[in-house]
């Protein structure tokens, strides 16, 4: 119908690297200039995504990682900056990079499954990008702040739902069609009048996200060259390349 479904399948786990953010920008902005009215996005496998490519990002300098990051934050703003609905089907583990996604979306959806969710970053030593701060500060109740951004916990989509990182939990088998329903009812809105209040509620985001934007490229930078992460993040690669 009007709805556009874009599933993450990048191999182990849907880790994020750079061609696949390369190929989620070319998707999106072929999205734009469609005729769809509406977005879900989605992953396999019981992966919505388990965040960055540890493995391969693991190996970049300074410089490299710095344009891993700032593509990293063009596609985040790309994917929440949509004038159109975007819906999550997180569909199994969203974990960093794989929560951030769903963080970009408009109304967010989660299996009844073993699957968790959360931003970790803090337990590896590493800070968040400024755009995830601004939307997270945006999207989540002020009390929700602490143990999803400072303590970094990973949620049950349950406990998800009440700290406000996902809207409900559907069946694991009604998930895609939940999605697809929830982007079919939204699509039904005069588009103009949707695409209006939503760039107005996140143009004050915007505009936060801007200020000293490359002081917190450099920032979030010196946190995951830090020893500290550095060490985190070559166990967890020898872990996953057992």
């Amino acid at each position: 119908g009007k709805v556009a479904v874009l599933r993450i399948a990048a191999g182990k786990a849907n880790a994020l690297n750079e061609s696949l953010l390369v190929s989620l920008n070319r998707i999106l902005e072929n999205i734009n200039q469609s005729d769809e009215r509406a977005l879900v996005v989605t992953g396999e496998a019981g992966f919505f995504s388990a965040g960055f490519n540890l493995v391969e990002l693991s190996q970049l300098d300074w410089p490299a990682m710095e344009r891993f990051i700032r593509l990293f934050d063009k596609t985040m703003l790309r994917l929440y900056t949509m004038p159109m609905p975007v819906i999550a089907a997180i569909n199994g583990h969203a974990i960093a990079g794989g929560c951030i996604i769903a963080l970009q979306t408009d109304y967010r959806m989660m299996a009844d499954s073993n699957g968790k969710i959360g931003l970790n970053e803090t337990q590896l030593g590493l800070g968040l990008p400024k755009q995830v701060v601004e939307v997270l500060r945006a999207t989540v109740p002020i009390g929700s702040v602490f143990p999803i951004a400072l303590e970094g916990r990973l949620f049950s989509p349950h406990e998800a739902q009440e700290v406000g990182l996902i809207h409900n939990v559907v069946s694991p088998d009604a998930l895609e069609s939940r999605a697809v329903a929830k982007a079919q009812e939204l699509a039904n809105l005069p588009a103009a009048g949707y695409v209006h209040v939503k760039s107005t509620l996140q143009r004050p985001i915007l505009n936060a996200i801007e200020t000293d934007a490359e002081t917190a490229i450099d920032g979030w930078l010196d946190t995951w060259f830090s020893n500290d992460a550095q060490t985190k993040i070559k166990a967890a690669v020898q872990r996953l390349s057992r």
